[in-house]
């Protein structure tokens, strides 16, 4: 597994446990899909993903979506 494919599956594992969260306890659970959404969406524009730091620095691979090297 590469550090893409890593930000990835955690992304969607996010969203997934906060939309179960949401069902079974509170709508305020739906403010952590927000977050997830809105860093992936940073994330695309700036290239920084706070996950794909963790990811390198666990020593994965880099895919072609995160670099981790500093420009």
């Amino acid at each position: 597994m590469n550090i893409d494919r890593a930000v990835f599956a955690i992304a969607g594992t996010m969203i997934l446990v906060s939309l179960a969260l949401y069902w079974l306890f509170s709508p305020y659970w739906l403010l952590l899909t927000a977050f997830v959404g809105a860093n992936l969406l940073q994330s695309a524009f700036t290239g920084f993903c706070p996950a794909a730091i963790i990811f390198n620095r666990l020593g994965l691979k880099p895919g072609t979506a995160f670099s981790c090297s500093p420009r």
